[in-house]
């Protein structure tokens, strides 16, 4: 038994052995192809990562360049380049709204108008073969039928819909000449969205370039005295602005006199809704006039709205004492009493001058009748001898002006003989010499005053017939500008009275607190303008219109029916009515 499983044993270990043997071949002959598989593995990874080394040098090497140019833009201490402005708005306020690192822009877009309607055709027939033809009317369209299969309404066309939070995003309205040139750009109006420091600066230097804005309508933004005062200081870079429109910006410090210098052009400022007071209206009114000096641009102020009282409109009506330029003044809703309207009827009648006027109108006087009293007199010819002094005169000068009499007196007397005829006087030939220059005189200012009409006019001939007049307004008003304390005046009870303001033709004084005693005061200024006339050299036609309504007095009582009767003929825009049904119908 041991024996045969010794053999078997051997036998097991033979066939073990050869098996091994026999596999042993194969498995050494596999070995190379992978191998070979490997090998080209690991090569493709190595190449890969040579190819993935030289992509992440090329993007560190980018990001290097990136930084570097970050660098140099986030350098606090290089300076960019100042921009220069162009004259395109739209483009200008983009590039500096950017410049200043603001996150939203506001849009520039052109200002909503109302759709106009196409005007209808006419429906008369064509001359030639058609004459006889009537005009076949166009079937109407089939009205639009909802998915319900009711008749759909049409959307409107008087207005545009829009998303709430795209109509309330801030944008900046524009009106135009030529839309499609941008640089024309004549009105810009900003609603409801505040205009900070950095705002009113970047707009300052956009509205100094350009040169058809004559508009500037700001409603609700929010000023400060500081944005105030940096519009105020751009005003007079604006040339051809004409209108400035502030209307519900509450200033606390009330700085508004700032725009109406004597620097800016604005001639119609609207402050209405402002929240003035009476120290506001103090500011205005010294503006407006003082002895000194007068305002000369503006013609139009709208304060309505606003708190003013007695006092503001007291000092108010003293600037208008020596104002000859504002032709229109609102005052509706406000605080005004019986005080305040008494002044303003004082103004508008006559009134005494104080003691600071009597002397600069003593000051005017003597310059405008004497313009060479101030000046030195010429030097005479022995001025410069230190022998004997300028003023006195040698011997032998008075000899030569004797000899010289003598001669002419000589002359004249043998003219005289010959013709029969004595000389003329030296009296005589003076005032008739008087007499020429003074018809020079107003014949110069007659062609001045039709010279200043015609340029008004824009009337032209010959080769100039189509080009603008090249006279200048502003030059003109301001030339011919007489100040009112060189008016004639009268002395009564010791004071001296001149005429009162005759420039402003409207006068709004509705919704106030104003009695009876102001009413009065109104009325009587009123009679005085239309009855007396004391030869105001300022000119003017006085009042044309008032309104006093829904005042403390009624619209029934006398003297606001005598108002309105003073005034009616003067208005404008007033028809009388016919007379007669014939003089109606040959009107």
């Amino acid at each position: 038994m041991s024996a045969s499983r010794k053999s078997a044993g051997v036998n097991r270990s033979h066939t073990s052995s050869d098996s091994n043997s026999g596999l042993s071949t194969p498995k050494s002959e596999a070995k190379t192809p992978r191998s070979s598989a490997k090998s080209r593995i690991s090569f493709v990874r190595v190449a890969n990562k040579i190819k993935m080394g030289k992509k992440i040098e090329r993007s560190l090497k980018g990001e290097k360049n990136q930084s570097a140019v970050s660098q140099d833009d986030e350098d606090p201490n290089k300076t960019p380049e100042p921009y220069s402005c162009t004259g395109n708005f739209q483009a200008d306020f983009t590039e500096l709204c950017r410049r200043n690192s603001m996150t939203s822009i506001p849009l520039v877009v052109h200002r909503a108008r109302p759709p106009t309607q196409a005007a209808p055709e006419s429906s008369k027939p064509e001359k030639g073969k058609d004459k006889g033809k009537s005009a076949v009317p166009e079937p109407e369209p089939e009205p639009e039928v909802d998915p319900e299969g009711e008749n759909a309404e049409p959307p409107p066309k008087t207005y545009v819909v829009k998303d709430k939070f795209e109509f309330f995003r801030p944008s900046v309205q524009v009106e135009m000449e030529n839309y499609d040139k941008p640089e024309t750009v004549t009105e810009i109006y900003i609603r409801g969205w505040k205009i900070d420091d950095v705002m009113m600066n970047t707009l300052k230097q956009c509205w100094s370039v350009m040169e058809k804005l004559h508009t500037i309508n700001l409603w609700n933004t929010g000023l400060t005295k500081d944005t105030v005062s940096i519009m105020a200081s751009t005003l007079p870079s604006i040339v051809n602005l004409r209108t400035l429109i502030l209307d519900g910006n509450v200033v606390k410090d009330e700085n508004w006199h700032e725009l109406i210098t004597d620097e800016s052009p604005v001639q119609n400022l609207s402050l209405r809704h402002c929240g003035m007071t009476d120290t506001g209206a103090k500011a205005i009114g010294e503006a407006l006039g003082t002895v000194k000096r007068a305002n000369t641009k503006l013609v139009s102020l709208n304060l309505a709205g606003n708190q003013i009282s007695d006092q503001g409109v007291i000092d108010i009506a003293n600037g208008l004492r020596m104002n000859r330029t504002l032709m229109s003044l609102s005052l509706a809703s406000n605080q005004v009493g019986d005080k305040g309207a008494s002044k303003l009827g004082e103004v508008l009648s006559r009134f005494p001058l104080s003691h600071e006027e009597v002397v600069e109108r003593r000051k005017q006087k003597s310059s405008m009748g004497s313009p060479d009293r101030n000046k030195s007199p010429p030097p005479s010819r022995r001025a410069d001898s230190k022998d004997r002094p300028g003023s006195v005169r040698s011997s032998s000068q008075h000899d030569k002006t004797d000899k010289s009499k003598q001669k002419q007196s000589a002359k004249t007397k043998k003219d005289a003989g010959k013709g029969g005829k004595e000389p003329p006087k030296e009296e005589e030939k003076h005032d008739k010499s008087k007499g020429k220059k003074d018809d020079k005189a107003a014949a110069k200012k007659a062609s001045l005053v039709a010279d200043t009409k015609n340029a008004a006019k824009g009337k032209t001939k010959g080769k100039d017939k189509g080009k603008p007049s090249q006279a200048e307004p502003e030059e003109m008003g301001d030339s011919s500008f007489i100040n009112p304390l060189t008016d004639e005046a009268d002395f009564i009870d010791g004071q001296l009275w001149v005429s009162g303001n005759r420039l402003l033709i409207n006068l709004n004084l509705s919704r106030n607190q104003i009695g009876e005693q102001g009413m009065a005061a109104i009325l009587k200024a009123m009679q005085y303008q239309t009855t007396l006339s004391l030869g105001s050299k300022s000119g003017g036609t006085g009042l044309m219109r008032i309104c006093v309504f829904k005042n403390k007095i009624s619209s029934d009582h006398d003297i606001v029916r005598k108002i309105n009767d003073i005034m009616l003929p003067k208005d404008p825009f007033y028809k009388p009515p016919p007379q007669t049904p014939e003089a109606e119908s040959t009107t």
